[in-house]
């Protein structure tokens, strides 16, 4: 008896163990999805904005934006944008909650606001002995305050999430598929001065 063979079933069984091999890979590239994915659920409610003013997280207007541009003593900032920032002052300190970010970022479209990341922020202080790290990231910094929105005197590491897709990475600092163009209060930044202080090694 001629023993014969199913071509068909290796394939299939190749093709399911290379889908495998792809989903644990893409998988291992974002390893923190699921987490923001729940964070950007959990804060629903600020896809309308007058809900983030009432719950005190106030806008600073201008639609911050950055040209890529390096210099020396500031930090790297890849070219896009910031967005708009509404800051909830009183969260701010040494502590950070994962699920409670101390800034939503929006970005404006067709005359609205659309909440597309947040950002945490962490003040330096004489007591700070490293960076902090979130998400299994070490936030940037320590740095001055983004002026003249925040005053240069505050000096801070912070952390960027971005629910809307970025080539860059989900944190990184800007987006170059969030614009401010035809907003009303743009607000192109130079890169911010870094400070002294604890930094990853």
């Amino acid at each position: 008896m001629t023993k014969t063979t199913h071509p068909g079933r290796r394939s299939i069984l190749a093709l399911t163990g290379l889908a495998c091999l792809a989903a644990a890979a893409a998988q291992a590239a974002e390893p923190n999805k699921a987490e923001i994915d729940a964070l950007k659920k959990s804060l629903a409610k600020y896809e309308d904005y007058t809900a983030a003013i009432r719950d005190l997280y106030l806008s600073t207007v201008g639609c911050v934006s950055y040209t890529g541009e390096k210099i020396p003593g500031t930090m790297e900032y890849p070219k896009g944008a910031m967005g708009i920032h509404f800051v909830n002052v009183p969260s701010i300190g040494p502590t950070v909650d994962p699920m409670r970010p101390n800034v939503l970022i929006y970005e404006p479209v067709d005359g609205g606001l659309r909440l597309v990341g947040v950002e945490w922020l962490v003040p330096l202080t004489p007591d700070t002995k490293a960076p902090p790290e979130l998400f299994g990231q070490t936030f940037m910094g320590p740095m001055e305050g983004h002026y003249p929105l925040i005053p240069r005197e505050f000096h801070h590491y912070d952390l960027h999430a971005w629910f809307k897709d970025n080539p860059n990475g989900v944190f990184s600092p800007t987006n170059p598929n969030v614009t401010c163009d035809n907003y009303s209060f743009p607000m192109p930044e130079a890169p911010t001065k870094m400070v002294p202080g604890p930094m990853k090694m």
